[in-house]
């Protein structure tokens, strides 16, 4: 072993611990199979305490590279074939996609680690105490509007400000925000077939709503051009109930459509963070080059269904019409939970559960595939 632990780094023992580890894990140092020091001796090793040892192995289980065995010690479960090429995950994609089997948008369980969770909760309640208590800014509390940010930027190349982004109770309730923000006057479009929730939070706000023919990339060209709508709402990856991901180039058509009606298109990125394959599809946001995306995305299949946070990214010509018709509303997400999202976000928590989960998905891929 030769693990050493910078004490004057900004960076805490077990992450320092963790990353070490990781990289030789994936580097094949040990082996699929292989058993790891115990915990006292990779503890004395490092010149740290048994609980640092510890916290930095149980990172490494929740992330699919370890497994804890019961009175056995830690094995390594990680394979660099669990990994997907591109490729090979194309080929999966479609396939789930024709059968409708991979999308999973109504599942009703969390697979967030519950004692991570618990633990991050108990962690905001001593720090901040009753600072909770407190009412939120309007937009959402700017903590956890700045480690959004942060994310947005490290795992879809959004590049946005906090002064963009909008916190709210979950997407439906964003959803009629951008009505209002439009102006139920325009015409919405949206993909055929799709999640019916949508176009109910459409029809009870008394929009009319196209509803647009999906071909094997997206949105058919056909059903775009004749549409008569200048807002289009997209869920570009992994399409319920068709389970089809928008093409790049299909991506790009949604974007000349907007420019060419002085348009916008609502991007609901909904379960995106948790694709099989080894990056994240890139975003009609990020693809822009003019602020004609809204861009939408929620915590609720990422963390547990009960997180009813959502939030949106404007385009910055949006913020001052936004500030004058819609700026007086109320932030409808408790402090505590927005405490909580960005204790995540920010220790790292968040993106291991997602890098699990992906990791986990992959291997039933993978699977899969063998069996058929």
């Amino acid at each position: 072993m030769r693990y050493h632990i910078d004490q004057s780094g900004g960076q805490s023992a077990y992450m320092q611990l963790y990353e070490q580890l990781r990289r030789d894990i994936v580097s094949g140092s040990y082996a699929y199979g292989a058993k790891l020091p115990s915990k006292r001796l990779l503890a004395e090793e490092a010149g740290v305490s048994v609980v640092t040892a510890k916290h930095a192995y149980e990172i490494l289980c929740d992330e699919g590279y370890l497994e804890s065995r019961q009175r056995s010690g830690y094995f390594v479960v990680y394979r660099e074939r669990d990994f997907l090429s591109p490729a090979e995950n194309l080929v999966r994609e479609e396939s789930e996609s024709h059968r409708g089997q991979f999308h999973s948008v109504h599942n009703t369980k969390s697979e967030f680690p519950f004692s991570v969770l618990s633990k991050t909760m108990r962690r905001v309640l001593l720090d901040y105490g009753e600072e909770i208590l407190e009412k939120s800014p309007n937009r959402g509390c700017n903590r956890l509007r700045n480690a959004i940010c942060t994310y947005l930027k490290r795992s879809s190349g959004i590049i946005t400000g906090p002064e963009q982004i909008i916190i709210g109770a979950g997407a439906e309730y964003l959803y009629g925000l951008i009505i209002q923000l439009l102006g139920k006057e325009r015409i919405f479009a949206m993909e055929k077939p799709a999640y019916e929730k949508i176009y109910k939070v459409y029809e009870a706000n008394g929009v009319m709503c196209d509803r647009l023919k999906l071909g094997k990339d997206g949105i058919r060209t056909e059903e775009l051009k004749k549409t008569r709508a200048t807002v289009l709402h997209v869920t570009p990856y992994n399409s319920f109930p068709s389970g089809i991901t928008a093409s790049v180039s299909k991506r790009h058509e949604y974007l000349r459509w907007a420019e060419s009606r002085g348009g916008y298109i609502i991007e609901d990125n909904y379960d995106s963070e948790l694709t099989v394959s080894t990056k994240n599809e890139d975003t009609i946001f990020s693809m822009a080059e003019t602020d004609t995306v809204i861009y939408l995305n929620t915590f609720s299949r990422t963390v547990a269904p009960s997180f009813r946070v959502g939030y949106m990214v404007l385009p910055e010509q949006l913020l001052a019409i936004f500030d004058q018709k819609l700026g007086f509303y109320s932030c409808t997400v408790p402090v505590f939970e927005q405490y909580v999202l960005a204790e995540l976000i920010e220790s790292g928590d968040f993106e291991r559960h997602i890098n699990r989960v992906r990791r986990a998905r992959r291997r039933s891929s993978r699977k899969g595939q063998i069996e058929t």
